[in-house]
């Protein structure tokens, strides 16, 4: 997602960097440059057109700040004019003052319209909230199948009266059934379309004037770049919609879509969806995005996935054995699966300030290591995992364990080394009175290219977003040893 306008944005900060201040003459390439990049990522001419304008005034007019150079000044105005075009704050899921809040769904055929339903669904259980699922897709082959699928997956009720029924009556009896078993939330899955059509648009407009919904959500697929705004814009003419769900963000988008839809079809994207699973749903933040955008990261979202999943409790003891150098290879292990329950490891490197620039194959080295790594503690003995000095004396423990794994010798002691080396600091740390050393997991080093997790730190400078997130960041506890 966004890596390649992030690469091409760099040019532009290339452009900038040994120059003592922002001139109207040096900031002339500098400027050409985000243009291309923003055209490359496929983000509508008008928008370009005005996004490049607006920065070009404000870096003209910016005042010198001391001990920012003029590339990080730069950046800093990228920055502010992207979170300016894609909506400045996060536009939350309507809520209805008497239950229960009703959610259309609408969108083209291919744009994960039913998925995006059921996520939807499951991301306001997290929230308490109950939801009721209504299928009214009477036209696709299956569609009503896959919800009622989706929805025992998520363990949330499908109403359904198959494919005999009418799409309007379906909506409006499952709306009376929430409304008689206090369900919160309604939401509506309408039959999805080729292409705008009359027919079918006649159809979502006599379902909205039935039930009366509070929000209706068009869902788009980002990898149609600019196009995706254009398709709002015509959507909310036709019916009036409130917000847009981004889709296949994860996918090969080059970003068009999430720079572009705000500001042609003047309505917001609530929510993005950035992966297959249900649970790969996330509200929309435009700080955060642009954050992404411009390779610092997006630690708040990181922040908010961990605590998902981390008992707080577990947490804390396992911090507390990190710094006493207790940790062991069965905590290791642990932390590993927590890992990989929260996404893939380049979704989540890509969040952490100064690893956007890892390489693919970088990122393929470090999912290697970690199969490997989980494969040779697999093949420890309990006693092992609790004591890894033991591996570290015994040249036939590690033999077996090799052998037990599939790998060499060489790799386990590759691991126990790495682990050791890692412990150790990690305690250092904890006596130095440094704190937890930022987003490692131990025997991690050297996974990416044999530089570790510390050689993509972020350059000194303005890289982080604006200082009170990162405040509202550091609040969040027992984090620090992912």
């Amino acid at each position: 997602m966004f890596d390649a306008l992030a690469e091409n944005l760099e040019s532009a900060w290339k452009k900038l960097r040994g120059q003592n201040k922002i001139s109207q003459s040096n900031i002339q390439e500098a400027l050409r440059e985000v243009r291309r990049a923003l055209l490359s990522a496929d983000v509508n001419l008008q928008v370009v057109k005005n996004f490049v304008a607006e920065v070009e005034t404000k870096a003209q007019g910016a005042e010198v700040i001391s001990g920012v150079s003029p590339d990080q000044q730069f950046i800093k105005i990228v920055y502010d004019e992207l979170v300016r075009v894609m909506g400045e704050t996060n536009v939350p899921l309507a809520k209805a003052d008497t239950q229960p809040t009703i959610v259309l769904m609408a969108g083209l055929q291919g744009t994960g319209k039913t998925t995006a339903t059921a996520k939807l669904a499951l991301h306001l259980r997290k929230q308490q909230r109950s939801a009721l699922l209504v299928a009214t897709d009477i036209y696709r082959p299956a569609a009503i199948e896959q919800l009622v699928t989706l929805g025992q997956q998520i363990d949330v009720p499908v109403f359904e009266l198959g494919t005999d029924a009418d799409p309007v009556e379906i909506a409006r009896q499952g709306v009376a059934q929430a409304k008689e078993t206090g369900v919160d939330t309604v939401i509506i899955d309408t039959a999805g379309r080729l292409q705008i059509d009359g027919e079918m648009m006649a159809e979502l407009a006599n379902i909205k004037e039935t039930v009366k919904p509070h929000e209706i959500l068009l869902v788009v697929d980002a990898m149609t770049g600019q196009e995706a705004a254009n398709l709002t814009l015509t959507f909310h003419e036709e019916i009036g919609i409130t917000g847009a769900i981004l889709t296949k963000l994860d996918g090969d988008s080059r970003g068009g879509a999430a720079l572009s839809v705000r500001r042609i079809s003047g309505q917001p994207i609530k929510f993005v969806g950035v992966g297959e699973k249900v649970e790969a749903l996330q509200p929309f933040y435009p700080e955060r995005m642009a954050s992404r955008i411009l390779g610092m990261g997006d630690v708040l979202t990181l922040v908010e996935k961990a605590q998902e999943e981390i008992d707080i409790g577990d947490a804390e003891k396992l911090q507390e054995k990190m710094l006493a150098a207790k940790f062991d290879f069965s905590d290791f292990l642990k932390q590993m699966r927590l890992l990989k329950s929260m996404g893939s490891l380049g979704g989540l490197m890509k969040m952490i300030p100064g690893m956007g620039k890892l390489s693919g194959d970088q990122l393929q080295q470090g999912e290697t290591k970690l199969k490997q790594s989980e494969a040779m503690i697999n093949s420890m003995t309990s006693e092992e995992r609790r004591n890894p000095d033991l591996l570290a004396s015994s040249p036939s423990r590690r033999r077996r364990i090799a052998n037990g794994s599939g790998y060499t010798e060489k790799d386990v002691g590759s691991l126990v080394s790495e682990f050791t080396k890692m412990r150790s600091l990690m305690q250092q740390m904890g006596q130095g009175g440094m704190g937890m050393p930022g987003m490692g997991m131990p025997g991690m080093g050297g996974m990416f290219g044999g530089g570790g997790m510390g050689g993509n730190r972020p350059q000194p400078g303005w890289r982080g977003g604006p200082s009170k997130k990162k405040k509202k960041g550091k609040k969040k506890k027992g984090f620090g040893q992912l």
